[in-house]
């Protein structure tokens, strides 16, 4: 049975033992572009992905499921080589530990996503990345473009063109970067880990 085929059946719900480690070929592969109009198992997917990120932002449903938490999952982490992803941002709770108004800052399943633009400006999150397919801690800055115009087709073939800045845009940025085969840590700099060029931005 192929990898799509076993995530789609009606009865499964996407856990960690459905995403593959460093070191698989898949990761290392530049993924296909999908076709329109998709196919029943590439929507289900999406929505299966999505889901898994819910799940796993779910401190009962994540204990119960062994899941760490994402806010991010691209299909070629499932072993899948096609250039779909989803995200899942959280808004934070205010300073008085209310819930957000709103409780995404971005939640969407992305079919062919591009960089189509970005800024100079670099950034890079104070506490680095990590990832649902890496088992391991690698420290240092990430650097990634402060602000990125992505371009993708949601799952009707409609074609969206979104501005993101912060936090957004290096979730998606990372997760678009698996579509390409590039892991977060080749954007390290391996000789000084921590190395802040001028003008990088810091995100807390």
């Amino acid at each position: 049975m192929s990898a799509i085929k076993k995530l789609v059946k009606p009865s499964h719900l996407i856990n960690m033992d459905d995403i593959i480690r460093e070191g698989n070929p898949t990761l290392r592969a530049v993924a296909q572009d999908v076709t329109f109009p998709l196919s029943d198992e590439e929507i289900i997917l999406g929505e299966k992905m999505l889901q898994f990120l819910k799940n796993s932002q779910d401190p009962v449903t994540a204990e119960k499921m062994g899941l760490r938490g994402g806010v991010g999952l691209a299909a070629p982490q499932l072993d899948i080589s096609k250039r779909i992803i989803a995200v899942l941002v959280p808004n934070p709770e205010d300073k008085d530990g209310n819930p957000p108004e709103e409780a995404y800052s971005l939640q969407e399943v992305m079919y062919n996503p591009r960089v189509v633009a970005h800024s100079v400006q670099d950034a890079a999150l104070a506490d680095g990345e990590g990832c649902l397919s890496v088992d391991r801690v690698v420290e240092g800055y990430v650097v990634r473009h402060a602000r990125v115009t992505v371009e993708y087709f949601d799952k009707n073939g409609e074609k969206h063109r979104v501005k993101l800045k912060g936090y957004n845009s290096i979730v998606v940025q990372h997760e678009i970067d698996h579509t390409n085969g590039i892991m977060f840590y080749d954007h390290i700099d391996p000789k000084n880990p921590f190395a802040v060029k001028e003008g990088m931005l810091i995100i807390d």
